[in-house]
């Protein structure tokens, strides 16, 4: 068996710490590590919320995850943290109980978003998590991130916020007018209780951290840097044209230390090219940069689609831009990875996201021995 029937449901609940859309199934990371036994360490330049990462921590293996996106790796730290359910309840106490006030965002959003007190202990969790890298923060982060906002339970609440997705934060005006229209008035929620409950059941049964690292910041100059050779690539790129992660992320990204608005600019992301060809031409460079760090024969394996709106080939424009990083890389095998189900994005409540993409495997060899740098 190569998947996740090997694991118990509770050993695999913390890769599921924060529900974030851009996500391939913990599946697809396990079948590499399982077609690459000999895998010593895996990287992954587009680590999102840290699945590949989290796939080799149940095979033993250390990893190293590289994301421009500050949630994605707040999110993946937490993949590679050692703590455990009564550390991270203390330390959520301790926060909580040390009584300094601090400015809560005000305007309606705010107001219609949160209750005044769970605004006031969101803001108080915020203040003092900024800069805290213990594995104990890195996984209350996480856990605070996944519970920020979400839908409305019926029984215990299992979200702090008033009637969201849980997956991205809807856009102030668009979600005051929502509660407006339904008379959704927030109520007050213990964050301390709902962390308790949450990490308890993230943590039951986690399995133990295998190191490792999560750089903030660009794949090519984050590879450029770093001493590490890896064996084993799994990840997946942003589609061309996506360019939300950062708007459709604004609540959490405000959590860890950014602006109370959202922010409409794609700076720095591979996603923002002006054209294909440019963006082709990026990926390449990862691809190149991917290969300084590999040893000879390391196996990559990307998993693309595309949107429906950009007009392209994800297939074509995979295998373009391996051809163009000119590394090495060897293409063994393209396969039909299915379709992504709308369901991945957990847009229901606040109306229809947008079509399917359709996606392919792409796994490639490093044959050949790129320059080192």
């Amino acid at each position: 068996m190569t998947g996740t029937q090997n694991w118990s449901e509770d050993t695999l609940r913390l890769n599921a710490i924060c529900p974030y859309y851009t996500m391939f199934p913990l599946d697809f990371p396990l079948q590499q590590l399982a077609a690459k036994p000999e895998t010593t360490r895996t990287l992954d330049p587009f680590c999102g919320r840290g699945t590949t990462l989290y796939a080799a921590r149940l095979a033993g293996l250390p990893s190293v995850g590289i994301d421009i996106n500050p949630v994605a790796v707040a999110i993946a730290q937490a993949k590679l943290a050692q703590a455990t359910s009564t550390s991270v309840v203390r330390l959520a106490r301790e926060i909580l109980s040390n009584g300094s006030q601090h400015e809560v965002p005000d305007g309606e959003f705010w107001q219609w978003c949160y209750e005044g007190e769970t605004l006031r202990e969101v803001v108080t969790l915020r203040e003092n998590l900024i800069g805290l890298n213990t594995p104990t923060a890195a996984t209350l982060r996480a856990i605070i991130l996944g519970i920020l906002h979400g839908p409305r339970n019926k029984g215990l609440p299992s979200y702090l916020s008033n009637q969201m997705p849980r997956t991205y934060a809807s856009k102030p005006a668009y979600a005051v007018k929502f509660w407006k229209a339904r008379e959704l008035e927030p109520t007050r929620i213990s964050a301390l209780d709902v962390i308790g409950r949450r990490v308890d059941r993230m943590l039951k049964s986690s399995p133990l951290s295998q190191g490792g690292h999560v750089y903030l910041g660009d794949a090519v100059e984050t590879l450029q840097r770093i001493s590490q050779k890896f064996d084993l690539v799994v990840t997946s790129p942003p589609y061309y044209g996506m360019r939300t992660y950062v708007s459709d992320q604004w609540l959490r990204s405000w959590f860890l230390g950014g602006p109370p608005e959202v922010p409409y600019n794609s700076s720095g992301q591979i996603a923002r090219q002006p054209n294909q060809e440019a963006f082709t031409r990026a990926l390449a460079d990862v691809w190149a940069a991917t290969a300084r760090r590999c040893y000879r024969g390391a196996r990559l394996a990307v998993r693309f689609g595309a949107l429906p709106s950009a007009r392209t080939d994800p297939e074509q424009l995979m295998l373009n831009s391996l051809r163009q990083a000119n590394a090495g890389w060897v293409v063994k095998e393209v396969r039909p990875a299915g379709t992504s189900p709308k369901q991945a994005r957990q847009a229901e409540q606040f109306g229809k996201a947008g079509s399917a993409v359709d996606e392919v495997d792409v796994i490639a060899e490093l044959i050949g021995s790129a320059m080192t740098t």
